[in-house]
């Protein structure tokens, strides 16, 4: 799908969440949401419709996504689920709530977007998408009726997740955090293969040395002490 297409289905998906009561719309897509120490990874898609000036900038480059608790709370349930910082707040926002959540919780409530129901939509693989319908303003009357179509705008999440989705460009579904070379990624996945770096070498009529060089540069790369444990991270990175 061309980038003006999801553009557009954005657009679409924005007027349909209008019509429900909700004045605004964020999706993205992460195809690994957490970094192997439990960080959250700056998604590969963002994608907002009328959110304030420079959100969209905070989130992906001056790491508000990585302090955002929607993100921890979708990665704990498969329900859509409402978060709220007008009244009560929902008990899935309760359990994953922390101090270091405060920059995005102060901005939100500067900003009136108190009231929100999120849709988390997991891949098989392991991928998250967020589908976000947002209340700029909400007050407690309208947080009543806007909760009775959760199961709408669960609906619409998915739907529009299935639309856009096969259309995603492949370094979208590549994880940024890592960047492995081609020879260093088929060299990490000889070895869990069980092969040792001299059989590697003369699979592909390279030098042992050499074969040694970019499995050193993978584990480097990787923050891996080891052989074993840079296999382990770069399949959680899904770069095997």
């Amino acid at each position: 799908m061309e980038q003006w297409n999801l553009r557009a289905q954005m657009d679409a998906a924005s007027t349909e969440v209008e019509a429900f009561g909700f004045t605004s719309l964020i999706y993205d897509y992460s195809p690994v949401p957490r970094s192997h120490d439990g960080r959250l990874i700056t998604p590969t898609i963002l994608e907002m419709r009328n959110v304030p000036d420079g959100m969209a900038h905070l989130w992906r480059e001056d790491g508000m996504y990585q302090l955002d608790p929607v993100q921890d709370a979708a990665l704990e349930v498969s329900a859509p689920f409402v978060w709220s910082y007008v009244g009560r707040q929902s008990d899935v926002m309760l359990r994953v709530l922390r101090d270091d959540h405060r920059p995005v919780v102060d901005y939100l409530r500067r900003s009136g977007m108190t009231f929100g129901v999120t849709v988390p939509i997991r891949a098989p693989d392991g991928a998250l998408a967020t589908f976000t319908a947002i209340r700029i303003g909400a007050d407690s009357g309208a947080v009543e009726s806007l909760v009775r179509r959760i199961p709408e705008l669960g609906l619409l999440g998915h739907n529009f997740h299935d639309a856009v989705s096969p259309g995603f460009p492949a370094s979208a579904r590549e994880c940024p955090f890592f960047h492995l070379t081609k020879r260093e990624r088929e060299c990490l996945h000889l070895v869990g293969e069980g092969l040792t770096a001299k059989q590697i070498a003369f699979q592909l009529c390279r030098s042992e040395p050499t074969v040694v060089f970019h499995l050193n540069a993978a584990a480097r790369k990787l923050g891996a002490r080891n052989r074993f444990q840079a296999i382990a991270r770069a399949a959680h990175y899904r770069l095997l």
